[in-house]
């Protein structure tokens, strides 16, 4: 978060006529060598990593029903339709081809030859009998919308199992009012008024098939970027820390927690562990969340995450891959309830901003001092490794867009050059394609955040990027005060942003919001960091006085005024930026008053409250309405930007070398240390399920999508003693680590 200034629905159902039609490929595992760059003793999470499996679930795409929304039209909602003709394919939407892993294996011909024939033929015999015609046959795997069935035997593999295994070749479903049993036994009411309805099929844990809302396609289907809209949620402040978000594990430290790395030193001095920042990723955000969010007519989440996800430093306090387990969960809960995530690198090394959710409250040691050069190759390193994981076949269609640095201080001060950080992002890019493969569908869309330059200044950046978005985080609260009532917030966001949104995705192409809230002005306990005042009340960056911040931290004191004007604003902005993720999905409650002290920024609380929007949609037209600007970008995008033809491929930044010729501090890049790529790879594992039938766990995929993809890892020259990589801006160089030769390219992957 910011501390400065035609949609065709479709649904598909089976047998009965009020069940979607299911077609999954049950997935088969296969031991796959590592390589020897690997690091599998310290890196993997044991030798389960060998099995992958290689199909993909995928839904058949029946009639469709309902209109085609037209962009700035009024829309209907869709309802439920008669039965659909399951074997009438000739409307469904292209999906995407069945996904064959690769293999280097050569078949052998012969007797080999006839007898992987026969295996073949089994393999897509018994999954369709098991899991279509037995389906058909036995009501008893079905959860429809009585919530009756099998229902109490479902479960949901997120990093680890529970051991609940669900019936053989029973994919299990539900719609509105269903009952959905989790992966500890507990059960829940599924609601949605939408016409999605969640998916979890124990013989493929793969497929694809859920759908958020009847409007929203599946993850078997393809997204059309520029014509579908992204309603979108983040789940800030759950893997990624934040005072504001999740304030009753600072306040007891008040006021010396002020980022997760001080509170992480407090936690671990006072309990000898870190142990409390776990139990918050086990409780802060849970399954439940994931299925409400589809209720809300939201189909993509925003989740952050931190560099510690992966690995830290000796020096760095924080808990270290702990939270890489609960973003598998968040994977697993994603693909169950049909929506997609735009992962969010949200802290690097070093910090890129200064701020507290960079990990570490204070200097700008990114791209910027005598450790700018190497945080930021390590920060390239960890990109890399994650592009690997999200671009297997297993992982991509649910995580397909990558927001490679949240917010980077650039243009600033005290921040470092433009040239630098266009250069920086070209790196990345040539990476992701190196470990994804370009053209659509071939690892994730790339998301570039306009490092507070506007998206104006990224204008000629590329022209021929494989899908490169732009991301620009408008909100309105952290410059000058705006001193009006609520209800003259309404019509900003359309006089401000549409325009300026319309212009970026013509010049550029995809263009989201990644973040906004509610928020009239910055009250909200410790919004700005931890005791450091508002703007509001006149105590932090400004001596303009508006008014007492109390009645907006207590929103159990709003008026119904109050509340439509909050819900006309989040209108005005959702109509203004046509694809954006809403900051964020829940705050929690303060260990003091037990309430939200931040109200304008949970979701969640607003769905509650009255003040968001029960159905996105209904901002179809309201700058319109209100007589103002009106986004006037109507779609399609060039077909290079969405990884069509006539996109550059790893090439196309070629104008941006790596390392620029400077950083930040006034530092020649020659002349300060970096790390040496001599070190083993790591590898992420995936999300951990048990074979159906026995006890044996298996990972899903091995973390690595391109074998080809070899360059080793930076890591600190041996013997040599550098600069603490957090506080270098005003260090002396050391006489080592200065003028390593840069690696050599890697090999980009295959398409596929």
């Amino acid at each position: 978060m910011a501390q400065t200034a035609e949609t065709t629905a479709h649904e598909q159902l089976g047998s009965g006529g009020d069940s979607p039609q299911l077609l999954s490929t049950e997935p088969v595992d296969f031991a796959r060598p590592r390589p020897a760059f690997f690091d599998n003793t310290s890196r993997a999470s044991s030798a389960t990593l060998e099995a992958r499996a290689s199909g993909y679930g995928s839904i058949a795409g029946l009639n469709p029903k309902g209109e085609p929304e037209d962009q700035g039209a009024s829309r209907e909602k869709v309802q439920d339709a008669g039965v659909a003709n399951a074997n009438n394919l000739s409307q469904r939407d292209e999906l995407p081809a069945p996904v064959q892993r690769r293999t280097r294996r050569r078949v052998l011909v012969g007797v080999f030859a006839v007898v992987g024939c026969v295996i073949v033929v089994l393999a897509i015999v018994l999954p369709v009998y098991f899991v279509v015609v037995r389906k058909r046959d036995s009501d008893s795997g079905h959860v429809g919308s009585t919530g009756s069935g099998d229902s109490g035997t479902n479960t949901d593999n997120g990093g680890t199992n529970s051991g609940n295994t669900p019936p053989p070749n029973t994919p299990t479903w539900g719609g509105d009012g269903s009952l959905v049993t989790k992966e500890d036994g507990t059960t829940f009411t599924y609601n949605n008024t939408f016409g999605g309805y969640w998916v979890y099929d124990p013989a493929n844990p793969l497929n694809n098939s859920a759908k958020a809302q009847s409007w929203t396609p599946s993850l078997a289907e393809q997204w059309r970027y520029g014509i579908h809209k992204m309603y979108g949620v983040n789940l800030g402040g759950w893997l990624n820390l934040e005072p504001f978000i999740s304030p009753a594990l600072y306040e007891p430290f008040y006021p010396n927690a002020v980022d997760e790395w001080t509170l992480s030193e407090l936690i671990q001095a006072r309990d000898g562990n870190l142990n409390a920042i776990e139990e918050h990723y086990k409780t802060f955000i849970v399954e439940e969340d994931f299925a409400m969010i589809a209720a809300a007519g939201l189909n993509w989440i925003r989740i952050p995450i931190a560099f510690w996800a992966v690995e830290k430093y000796d020096n760095e306090p924080f808990l270290e891959r702990v939270s890489w387990t609960y973003f598998l969960k968040a994977i697993t809960w994603a693909r169950k309830y049909g929506l997609r995530i735009n992962l969010d690198l949200h802290a690097v090394p070093g910090s890129q901003n200064g701020w507290n959710h960079s990990g570490k409250l204070g200097d700008i040691n990114f791209l910027r001092g005598v450790m700018g050069l190497a945080n930021a190759e390590r920060t390239l390193d960890y990109i890399r490794i994650i592009t690997e994981f999200i671009s297997q076949p297993e992982y991509r269609d649910v995580v397909p867009m990558f927001g490679i640095l949240n917010e980077p201080r650039s243009n600033f001060g005290s921040g470092y050059p433009k040239e630098a950080m266009q250069a920086w992002y070209a790196e990345a890019y040539r990476i992701i394609r190196t470990a994804g493969g370009t053209g659509a569908g071939n690892g994730p869309y790339v998301s570039i955040h306009d490092a507070f330059y506007g998206m104006s200044g990224w204008t000629g950046y590329t022209s021929t990027a494989d899908r490169l978005a732009m991301d620009h985080h408008p909100y309105l609260v952290f410059g000058e005060p705006i001193d009006l009532p609520p209800s003259g917030f309404v019509p900003l966001p359309c006089s401000r942003w549409a325009g300026m949104f319309a212009d970026a995705s013509n010049a550029f192409g995809l263009t989201t919001a990644g973040e906004w809230s509610h928020a009239i002005n910055d009250c909200g306990l410790y919004l700005n960091a931890v005791g450091r005042g508002t703007r509001y009340e006149g105590t932090f960056e400004s001596t303009t006085r508006i008014g007492d911040c109390a009645q907006w931290d207590d929103y159990s004191t709003w008026s119904q005024d109050t509340k439509d004007a909050l819900r006309g604003m989040s209108l005005s902005t959702m109509d203004a930026l046509q694809n954006w993720f809403f900051w964020t999905w829940r705050i929690g409650e303060t260990l003091q008053t037990g309430k939200v002290r931040a109200p304008f920024w949970s979701y969640k609380l607003g769905l509650q409250e009255g003040w968001s929007p029960t159905d996105p949609r209904d901002s179809i037209g309201q700058c319109q309405r209100l007589g103002q600007a009106t986004n006037t970008f109507t779609g399609p995008l060039q077909p290079y930007q969405i990884g069509g033809t006539g996109q550059g491929g790893v090439g196309a930044l070629d104008a941006y070398p790596w390392p620029p010729s400077a950083i930040g501090g006034g530092f020649a890049a020659a002349a300060v240390p970096r790390y040496t790529p001599t070190g083993s790879l790591l590898t992420m594992p995936g999300v951990t399920v048990t074979s159906l039938g026995s006890s044996a766990t298996f990972a899903v995929g091995d973390g690595w999508a391109n074998d080809a993809d070899t360059t080793p890892m930076r890591v600190p020259v041996q013997g040599c003693v550098y600069p603490n990589q957090w506080d270098a801006n005003n260090a002396a160089v050391p006489a080592c680590g200065v003028g390593i030769a840069k690696r050599d390219a890697p090999t980009p992957a295959p398409m596929l």
